[in-house]
């Protein structure tokens, strides 16, 4: 089972470095009068990261909420 978890992280690693070498176009994001370039690539990441922060702290809110009811 060992290898299997191995071989998981090398195709996901694969993917990732293939997913980057073929991003490296810019894009331009902006917010109200700020505006920012970046690599599609780190572009995707950030969101990736913000969106796995945002999605924890919503399901530990809600299991917080959850809890409160039952206790209630």
């Amino acid at each position: 089972m060992r290898y299997v978890y191995i071989g998981l992280v090398v195709v996901f690693t694969a993917l990732v470095l293939v997913f980057v070498v073929q991003n490296f176009q810019t894009a331009t994001v902006s917010l109200f009068s700020a505006s920012i370039t970046v690599p599609i690539y780190l572009l995707v990441i950030a969101v990736y990261v913000l969106g796995m922060a945002t999605g924890g702290f919503a399901l530990a809110m809600l299991r917080s909420l959850i809890g409160r009811a039952r206790r209630s």
